[in-house]
């Protein structure tokens, strides 16, 4: 019998009441909050990110929320660091950690075994170069010569995936290691709990949510954020919402159409979502509306060993 504290981590597509779970869970356990979504990282993107308000976290400490400029990349790696260190504090004084976010990465790279390998800002640039020289087509055709294993695995259309592992294959001499290990913890006893809806409710809450962000001036943040740069990140500019808007602001687009982008793209990322999260098996799925969700949760904390 384990004498750890479990890590509850709470997943599931977008809009589907993951944050909201995992206030109640923190405050039943006396936990914290440790995000793992990827664009609520960033400061100043909060609207469209759906960062819940700090007047309603209910005094719940939420870690890995506003810690990077627009202008910085995200990185799992260090992000990996950055959220096992928060791990490891909040158990050492004694307060359950509660991970929630919809990124099936970030959550695998806090729980499982990913290893990162290092980079090179010079060889990194070379592929990138290639890249837009040549297409990701042609570039994939390249990874395919050097390492069939990852081209089998990567899209031909994900130039940064490509780019990543040739970039990995150059500096190690070894392949890539495309394909994601074993849904096995590394960090102890682990609690995962999925909250899942219909698809047809899911959608009617996605389209309800890119609503109320324009109500709640999603323009007006990314305008702002628009002129600090944001159109020019490496990152931050493709957050789903932002990217959209980004295309109205410069006159691609009408409003109405990056709003209906908006919703459209948020419904195919929840569909991915849900096919990444169907594959770990340590997941008990929970539906978003029983009335007894958050006391089932509970007990599902409660039965580890």
């Amino acid at each position: 019998m384990t004498t750890e504290l479990p890590v509850v981590v709470v997943v599931g597509p977008t809009g589907v009441g993951k944050s909201d779970l995992a206030i109640a869970l923190a405050r039943r356990l006396g936990g914290e909050i440790v995000n793992t979504d990827a664009y609520q990282l960033y400061r100043g993107m909060d609207v469209g990110t759906a960062k819940t308000p700090v007047a309603e976290r209910h005094g719940v400490p939420h870690h890995l929320l506003d810690v990077l400029d627009i202008h910085e990349a995200a990185s799992v790696a260090e992000f990996q660091t950055a959220a096992r260190a928060v791990i490891v504090d909040c158990r050492t004084r004694g307060v359950v950690p509660v991970v929630a976010g919809g990124s099936s990465l970030y959550v695998r790279a806090v729980t499982d075994e990913l290893d990162f390998p290092g980079t090179d800002p010079a060889v990194r640039a070379h592929w990138t170069a290639e890249l837009e020289r040549v297409g990701s087509t042609e570039l994939h055709a390249e990874l395919a010569r050097r390492d069939p294993e990852a081209a089998a695995v990567i899209l031909p259309s994900n130039g940064r995936r490509i780019v990543r592992a040739l970039e990995v294959g150059q500096l190690s001499g070894q392949p890539f290691r495309a394909s994601m290990p074993a849904h096995a913890s590394v960090i102890g006893p682990v609690v995962m709990i999925g909250v899942q809806a219909p698809r047809d409710v899911l959608d009617e809450r996605l389209a309800r949510r890119v609503e109320r962000m324009w109500a709640d001036g999603l323009v007006e943040e990314v305008r702002g954020l628009a002129a600090a740069g944001l159109a020019e990140t490496r990152t931050a500019s493709r957050a789903l919402g932002y990217a959209q808007v980004l295309d109205h602001l410069s006159g691609r687009i009408s409003e109405d159409q990056a709003r209906q982008d908006t919703v459209d793209a948020t419904r195919k990322f929840a569909r991915r979502q849900e096919r990444l999260f169907a594959k770990d098996p340590r997941i008990t799925w929970l539906p978003h509306d029983a009335a007894d969700l958050v006391e089932r949760a509970v007990s599902l904390v409660d039965s580890v060993d």
